[in-house]
């Protein structure tokens, strides 16, 4: 029997207020960036993942009172030490960063100079931000000069919610090319960085792209490049060096999977009346309850990415759901959902005219025939 109070039979609630009522109605929406996005779009099957950012849900919050809080996270050092780096790279007018944007992907237009425009972005709330982004980007496209945005805002809808994106800079050239630039504190050692760290700012800087190409749709001229550049450290150095990074495919990939999922509304409509996220407002029981009516797809990438994975791991092992071992085990073993049913299948229990079942009891079969041969050449 459920624990949660039931609704007054007042007015239908709107979808702003069922999710507002997920959250808790005194906790302000906490707001997607494209870190969430694109773990997000790694995971498109979680339903979970989708309604809690979609709600505006403090994931974190939620993780630690549920006992399993997220242990991942910049330290303050590392945060302190980045945005110190970005001022380096951002400070006399942006004009290092139109350096490098020049030198590394249009070297053949007219050098930046001095002169480079930086317009002023500042507007109230994330809405005008974003349209006043607009404006400069279009303003900035019809001029044909170099022209620095620092910290910009997008807007980009996701699964039915809005998403508000900020992006370190993006530089117009004169040709009314579009630029995304990442700036990380990561180093660039001999020109090259840390392969993990640079895929994962390419998919970061693929949702800018997106968030950018739904703006140039509406304005003539205007391109959105599909090479971002990567600002970095110069080997030991607190010198800036840049590498360009074609994000094409992490950009097509990105596209496909947040096609791909369910819109918040749809998510929130399946839920109990009267369901919240709040910790606040309900108990570590009421709290399980209510992230177990929302189905998730726990993946051991997710430990990476997601404040609840811990929590989502140990539901997964104490059901000994094949995800737990991987999204690769979970696709080869197809209807096998278990590892109890995997198990099973491979004592030759399970179903014989099931190719998978079948293809497991002979991989155990040939795997006891090796280790009895391989015993009875060590006695001998």
């Amino acid at each position: 029997m459920s624990s949660y109070p039931p609704s007054s039979p007042a007015q239908p609630t709107t979808l702003r207020q069922r999710l507002a009522g997920l959250r808790g109605p005194a906790v302000p929406p906490r707001p997607l960036d494209a870190r969430a996005l694109a773990a997000l779009a790694a995971n498109p099957g979680c339903g979970r993942r989708a309604l809690l950012d979609g709600a505006g849900v403090d994931k974190n919050a939620l993780a630690t009172a549920l006992g399993s809080p997220a242990a991942f996270g910049q330290s303050q050092f590392a945060i302190v030490r980045g945005n110190s780096f970005e001022a380096k790279v951002k400070g006399d007018g942006g004009a290092e960063l139109l350096r490098l944007v020049h030198a590394h992907l249009d070297p053949a237009a007219e050098p930046p100079g001095a002169g480079a425009h930086v317009p002023d972005l500042t507007a109230a709330g994330p809405e005008g931000r974003s349209a006043r982004t607009a404006l400069a980007l279009r303003e900035a496209t019809a001029a044909k000069a170099w022209t620095l945005l620092d910290h910009p805002m997008l807007a980009l809808e996701v699964a039915g919610s809005p998403a508000y994106l900020e992006p370190d800079a993006v530089v117009v050239h004169p040709d009314g090319r579009w630029t995304v630039v990442e700036i990380k504190s990561f180093p660039m050692i001999d020109g090259a960085a840390d392969a993990a760290k640079v895929g994962a700012a390419a998919r970061q800087a693929a949702v800018y792209v997106l968030a950018l190409e739904k703006t140039t749709g509406k304005l003539a001229g205007a391109e959105v490049g599909h090479t971002v550049l990567l600002v970095c450290p110069k080997d030991f150095s607190n010198l800036p060096t840049a590498s360009p990074v074609d994000i094409r495919r992490e950009r097509s990939v990105t596209r496909r999977q947040l096609d791909r999922l369910t819109r918040v509304e749809e998510l929130a409509a399946t839920l109990p009346e009267g369901l919240s996220f709040d910790p606040a407002t309900r108990t570590t029981e009421e709290l399980v309850e209510a992230v177990s009516a929302v189905d998730a797809a726990y993946a051991p990438e997710c430990l990476a990415a997601c404040e609840l994975a811990f929590h989502c791991r140990d539901r997964a092992r104490t059901a000994g759901a094949v995800t737990a071992l991987g999204r690769s085990v979970r696709g080869e073993l197809g209807a096998l959902t278990t590892v109890e049913e995997a198990l099973a299948a491979a004592s030759g229990a399970g179903c014989a005219e099931d190719p998978t079942a079948a293809a497991l009891h002979r991989a155990a079969r040939l795997r006891a025939e090796a280790l009895e041969s391989s015993a009875a050449e060590v006695g001998a």
